[in-house]
């Protein structure tokens, strides 16, 4: 038999057509008929069957008796969190209780609906994410200029005549903050259609192979790149907001605040030919539509919230922003219904700070790399428990061996993981979630980012399995455990929700469901769980949504449910000034604390790094620290070696296949060396999420093949200090051959 299945293993959201007997997934190829990806499919999708039957996945909860990991059952493992965790609260605090969220949670159900919960009954500040070690600057960015952190503007890929991509390999990553299926196949349709393709990376990636121009500036200077195309704009009288014009505020300051970012100053600091500065800015102007787009490689250096602030700063100066075949807000069908544009509350950071740092929380988080030291450093705050939602700090943030025994001095730590990993074997209860072919999915958090707006719903392809616990319920009880209802049923969590959520939404006057009666609008819900109650909510309330009868053409759950292949709710379109929740109701340009950071960006002109440095890289069959367990994605050319420049190895004396010290300011590694003139002089790059050689663990193809942590090289004090992401690219290394 056939079942259909959003893939859950990156940030393109295919669909997926699996091939399933019994109850094992023996196949997966692209859905044809999928709405969104309409085929595509890339090996990660492919390998969905492999992911699935992974022998090394934990079948049922452990606890630790005696210093072992032992397994329990799901009563006796919920029971020791409750009986651990609330005396913690009760004597230390709220903040004594740390959470961690790891990069999987926005891809599935349960990690989008059920975190939100638990924070906000636990009352904790001392929050971590993935988001510092990624894309942190782009929500501080777009809050501080668009009020919202959550208003990220995504490129018009299938319209745009120009795009310039900073700090991306789409062909490798297929996309990151621009949820876009077959984005190779995007690209090459832009240069079909006669559209231009800027690449900027230190980088020749397949991406930059694909370009009809390519840029290699130096590692870490996207900012001062796009400074100076804001800045011959600007002397060359080629902005042209257009219909933004009215909606702005501060242009006349960015003009200013841009003057010293000549191209000839620029171009020095970034190694590239004042001349290619200005033909780019030239072109993107005069391109009849454009897109300016910066990721990872743009967000986790020193500057990489001036480099997110600076891409939008180019889409508006260039009339770009809020246009088809520029950059526009998507509109998810889960997002809330559209209200009437005018003055937000705004954004801020910094609200509150670090215990031992002093390190500015940013959208209630703090830097990922902050936090060995606030369990290590006692005083009132410490942290003393841990929750770890599908997360592998150990791994994916600075000085992973800081915390790994930093983890070892907790009271107490709970990890909701399908694998024992580098992290999660630190655990006091450890609770797998089943294969994700027995999970429902829904891509809450993508479908604000997706190149087209859309809607698409798949139930559990395979029965839970005997002995598992649905992942929604797991997160549901946790919850209880944590709160002190341990016990009670779990659709409490659900019910909650619903009543709270339906109680706004009935006294909100924008609402479509205003003044009516929340009980009576519950009693309309539909599904078969807690979930899915909730789906059909927000699908009912969204801004295509039935509105509970009010529209009996919009969405509902049961709608979505008789479109199995999707349902297509048309392009990309303007949003402005509905997105808008700035103070003043407009697109603040220059923001203070952009304005307060520009001197650090300033004095980068100078710079002039003569060593070597890192950055990283991505590859198709991988994700972070996830994948490397699976045999078919786990070979090739998918290999931790460092890559160095045939004039740099020359230099250093380095042959093919040397062994290489690499040491920075946090620690040392060492890798095999690979010569190739992929990447430019006086830059080497080694990817991450490697390093699958600690003991304890239980990934066995990943411990055959282990590789080396990058992060290792970091020692965590190297922060954007606007975002408190980690400098993860351009920081100095040496290298030193070993024979």
């Amino acid at each position: 038999m056939s079942a259909l299945r959003i893939c859950p293993l990156c940030e393109a959201t295919c669909g997926l057509t699996l091939t399933v007997e019994g109850t094992r997934v023996t196949g997966a190829r692209g859905d044809r008929d999928d709405v969104f990806s309409q085929g595509f499919i890339c090996p990660k999708g492919a390998s969905f069957g492999e992911v699935d039957a992974d022998p090394d996945r934990l079948t049922a909860p452990l606890v630790r008796r005696d210093g072992r990991l032992v397994e329990a059952t799901w009563d006796e493992a919920f029971g020791l969190v409750a009986e651990r965790i609330r005396p913690v609260v009760e004597t230390y605090g709220a903040d004594a209780v740390g959470v961690v969220l790891g990069n999987p949670n926005v891809h599935t159900m349960a990690g989008a609906l059920y975190p939100p919960v638990l924070l906000g009954a636990l009352h904790t500040r001392s929050l971590f994410t993935a988001s510092t070690l990624d894309q942190m600057p782009k929500h501080v960015s777009s809050g501080l200029l668009f009020g919202d952190p959550f208003a990220i503007p995504v490129p018009d890929l299938d319209r745009t005549d120009h795009l310039l991509l900073l700090g991306a390999n789409p062909l490798e990553s297929n996309g990151s903050l621009c949820t876009a299926p077959d984005f190779p196949g995007k690209l090459k349709a832009l240069r079909a259609r006669g559209g231009t393709l800027t690449v900027v990376d230190p980088r020749r990636t397949r991406t930059a192979k694909l370009a009809d121009r390519h840029l290699a500036p130096r590692p870490g200077t996207d900012a001062l790149l796009l400074a100076a195309l804001a800045h011959v704009l600007f002397e060359e009288k080629l902005t042209s907001p257009g219909e933004l014009a009215d909606a702005l505020e501060g242009l006349s300051e960015v003009h200013d605040a841009v003057r010293e970012f000549t191209p000839e100053a620029v171009g020095a600091a970034c190694d590239l030919d004042p001349d290619e500065i200005r033909v780019l800015a030239r072109e993107l102007a005069a391109a009849p539509t454009a897109a300016v787009y910066g990721r990872i490689g743009s967000c986790t250096v020193e500057h990489g919230t001036l480099a997110s602030w600076l891409v939008d700063v180019l889409n508006i100066l260039t009339g770009n922003l809020d246009r088809p075949g520029g950059a526009l807000f998507p509109l998810s069908a889960t997002d809330r219904a559209p209200r009437p544009a005018g003055p937000g509350r705004g954004f801020e950071i910094g609200r509150w700070r670090s215990r031992v740092g002093g390190h500015p929380e940013a959208k209630s988080e703090l830097p990922a790399a902050a936090l060995a030291e606030e369990i290590e450093t006692p005083g009132e705050g410490q942290i003393r428990a841990l929750i770890v939602c599908a997360a592998n700090p150990v791994l994916s943030a600075p000085d992973g061996d800081r915390l790994d025994r930093a983890l070892d001095g907790l009271d107490f730590m709970v990890s909701v993981d399908p694998y024992l990993n580098e992290t999660s074997r630190h655990a006091d209860v450890v609770l797998p979630p089943p294969p994700p072919s027995q999970s429902a999915h829904f891509d809450f958090a993508f479908n604000g980012l997706a190149v087209r707006n859309q809607v698409r719903y798949t139930r559990p392809a395979v029965p839970l399995a005997e002995g598992r616990l649905d992942e929604c319920e797991i997160h549901a009880r946790l919850v209880l455990a944590v709160t002190g209802m341990h016990g009670a049923p779990p659709d409490a969590v659900d019910a909650t929700v619903v009543d709270r959520t339906l109680g706004k939404a009935v006294a909100d006057p924008h609402s479509a469901v205003y003044g009516r009666d929340p009980r009576e609008l519950a009693g309309q819900l539909t599904g078969d769980s807690g979930p899915e109650r909730r789906l059909d909510m927000m699908l009912r309330l969204g801004p295509y949504g039935d509105g509970f009868g009010a529209d009996p053409e919009g969405l509902s759950l049961e709608r979505v449910l008789a479109h199995p292949h999707g349902i297509d709710l048309g392009p990309l379109k303007p949003r402005l000034p509905q997105v808008l929740r700035t103070r003043s109701g407009r697109i603040e340009l220059l923001p203070a604390p952009i304005a307060e950071d520009l001197p650090r960006l300033r004095a980068a002109l100078d710079a002039r790094p003569d060593g070597l440095v890192l950055v990283g890289r991505r590859h198709l069959r991988s994700n972070n620290s996830w994948l490397h367990n699976i045999p078919s994605l786990n070979g090739g050319s998918n290999r931790c070696t460092l890559h160095v420049h045939p004039e740099d190895a020359a230099r250093l004396g380095l042959r093919e296949g040397d062994s290489v010290r690499v040491t920075a300011d946090g620690g040392e590694v060492t890798a095999p060396v690979e010569i190739t003139d992929s990447v430019r002089t006086g830059v080497v790059s080694l990817p991450h999420g490697w390093g699958h050689d600690r003991p304890e663990t239980r990934l066995g193809v990943a411990a055959g093949r282990p590789g080396v942590n990058v992060n290792q090289l970091l020692d965590g004090s190297r922060l954007d200090p606007l975002s408190g992401t980690a400098v993860l690219n351009g920081f100095p290394v040496e290298l030193v051959a070993l024979r």
